[in-house]
């Protein structure tokens, strides 16, 4: 459905210097799909998210839609947004004060000099998907700012865009009505088969909301992969560390096997997943993530692929769900998540186990930004 190839976009700071903002970005989105661009502020998101919708107009690359090129340097296309038909949200949801419910929604219908009956009938079926046909005439400055999120993705919808793109839509909301208006925005998109790309920096949405997530750092794309892949094995450091919270230590190769390979570790000797790029007697890191260091106050079975390790508890917090256990092994703290119900004092002596699938090794000189596409072994 959409196809961005080796896209290049740059721009003149206010300072006189050039911003590489997107560097041979590439990726694909299947019709019907939704695909998350994250990143930390300024990693290039945005940039090339405008640049799909053709707000900003890049230095090389191409970007097709449906089979239809909308920017390609090498054949000098560059269709104008307004002919493009995608729908846009942005973070500012650029609602129209002086109109109603159904004023800001028909209003690009009306540009179009659409007849004043499909005009209604289309924006009402819009409404109806968001749940705010029942106000079709209030003003829009008295909804929420959940309704207001809805509105303007109304306002996108009633164009019956081919591609809909959505910048940080949910980053004004509260915690509470965020977290209601991403399972909102899962079932309409979900319902609706929108084909969709959307922006965040927030790694829960991301988690939450895709069918396929790409994670960009200073202009490059990192990794892409399923919620799934980035999560369970990311490709190097910055994405573990990116998506999720995660343990960290050093370690070397001394057997390797397919993608499994055993490390001497400063936990002891570690089996592991092992990532792209990781070879015998090469330096790695290990990430492990805090609910996979299980404990255990007696030393549990070992089955194949358990890497079993004496600790001691470093510190402890209770936190209602969950307890934040920190335990101790050598010189290294591993931050683990356990049930309340494990009542181990400071100071004492616990067991730790980590399935060998669940510790990543990545090789330790594997530059950050470079593009990596999946992941060898990644679970779907």
């Amino acid at each position: 459905m959409l196809s961005v190839k080796s896209l290049y976009t740059e721009y003149a700071s206010e300072h006189g210097t050039v911003v590489k903002a997107a560097q041979n970005v590439s990726f694909d989105v299947p019709e019907g799909k939704l695909f998350t661009l994250l990143g930390p502020s300024g990693c290039g998101k945005t940039t090339t998210l405008r640049s799909i919708a053709g707000l900003e107009r890049p230095v090389s690359g191409e970007i097709a839609v449906g089979g239809r090129i909308v920017y390609s340097s090498g054949q000098g296309i560059f269709v104008a947004p307004n002919k493009r038909n995608f729908g846009m949200v942005f973070q500012s949801y650029a609602i129209w004060p002086h109109m109603n419910v159904f004023q800001n929604v028909a209003f690009p219908l009306d540009v179009r000099k659409l007849p004043r009956k499909e005009i209604r009938e289309r924006v009402m079926r819009v409404l109806a998907a968001v749940q705010l046909d029942h106000l079709v005439d209030r003003e829009a400055t008295k909804l929420s700012g959940g309704q207001q999120q809805r509105l303007a993705l109304a306002r996108a919808l009633v164009m019956e865009p081919q591609l809909l793109l959505l910048d940080e839509p949910l980053s004004n909301l509260d915690a509470k009505l965020r977290d209601a208006m991403r399972t909102e925005l899962k079932r309409l998109q979900r319902e609706l088969k929108l084909t969709t790309v959307y922006v965040t920096h927030d790694q829960t949405e991301a988690l939450a909301l895709s069918h396929e997530i790409a994670v960009m750092n200073d202009g490059f794309v990192i990794q892409v992969g399923t919620p799934r892949q980035i999560y369970e094995t990311p490709s190097n450091s910055f994405v573990a560390e990116f998506v999720g919270s995660t343990n960290f230590f050093g370690g070397t190769v001394t057997s390797i096997d397919g993608n499994r390979c055993t490390i001497s570790s400063a936990v002891g000797e570690i089996k592991a997943h092992a990532g792209d790029g990781v070879t015998k007697n090469k330096g790695v890191i290990v990430s492990v993530r805090p609910e996979d260091v299980e404990l255990s106050e007696r030393e549990p079975a070992t089955a194949e692929g358990d890497n079993i390790i004496r600790a001691t508890v470093h510190s402890k917090d209770f936190l209602g769900e969950y307890l934040d256990f920190h335990v101790k092994v050598g010189d290294v703290v591993l931050a683990s998540r356990a049930h309340p119900s494990l009542r181990t004092p400071t100071g004492e002596a616990i067991f730790v186990r980590m399935r060998a699938e669940k510790c990543v090794a990545i090789p330790s000189d594997k530059p950050p930004s470079r593009p990596s596409i999946g992941g060898a072994g990644a679970p779907a």
